[in-house]
């Protein structure tokens, strides 16, 4: 099965007279940093959350551009240029992979295994991080998200330890539902690559350092 939206896609180019723009390879530049600007010129705000909403649900079917709108969804209130110019620069990428989708082929075994990754201090009003999850089940893509922590962690290594028990809860929730069809999994990886977040889930006595964490991400201990 090949899930894609294409026709959405060319609409949506024409809809906001992006059609006719260069292709860029990234759906944002990795320098780029959005916050609240208050010297940048104020844009139309309809229009800005028209381009997001489209691109939201552009996103079912398109997770490579998951945590570029999502960051600049959080500027819909008061947009200014260099948000729209990030918005654009989403659509000149998106000229380039029209046929980038989802291809799910058939599996014999249903293995479940998740990917995260945090994004250390992505947020420059509020100075949160940003989480981001990918679920598969065998070489299957199904579950992706990115979303902004709700509490502010202190380092790297914390971060990465919230991702990964956000994720672990989010896998457990699959286990349950893949039970329903007789699908048991017993060992079910988590993959991110911080070494002393990994050390801090598995090392009880590395807790004492980190209490200033709210206990529920501290479940993920029990699991692994």
């Amino acid at each position: 099965i090949y899930i894609h939206q294409i026709n959405y896609m060319k609409e949506l180019l024409k809809k906001f007279k992006m059609d006719d723009g260069k292709h860029m390879k990234t759906p944002m530049h990795p320098t780029t940093v959005l916050g609240m600007d208050d010297e940048s010129k104020k844009v139309d705000e309809k229009t800005y959350k028209g381009m997001i909403w489209s691109l939201m649900y552009l996103t079912v079917s398109k997770p490579d551009i998951m945590f570029s709108v999502c960051l600049c969804a959080r500027f819909q209130k008061e947009p200014r240029e260099n948000h729209l110019s990030t918005v654009k620069h989403i659509f000149w990428y998106l000229i380039g992979t029209p046929n980038l989708g989802l291809y799910f082929k058939r599996e014999k075994e249903y293995k479940l295994f998740g990917c995260c990754d945090a994004d250390f201090v992505g947020d420059g009003v509020e100075w949160k991080s940003t989480s981001g999850e990918c679920h598969f089940i065998g070489g299957c893509l199904f579950y992706w998200t990115s979303k902004k922590q709700g509490t502010i962690a202190l380092s790297t290594t914390k971060v990465e330890y919230i991702s990964a028990a956000s994720c672990c809860s989010q896998l457990l929730w699959i286990k349950h539902h893949l039970e329903d069809y007789n699908l048991f999994e017993s060992n079910i990886p988590i993959l991110f690559y911080n070494t002393i977040a990994i050390d801090l889930s598995k090392n009880p006595i590395m807790h004492s350092r980190t209490k200033h964490i709210e206990i529920k991400h501290h479940f993920i201990r029990d699991h692994i």
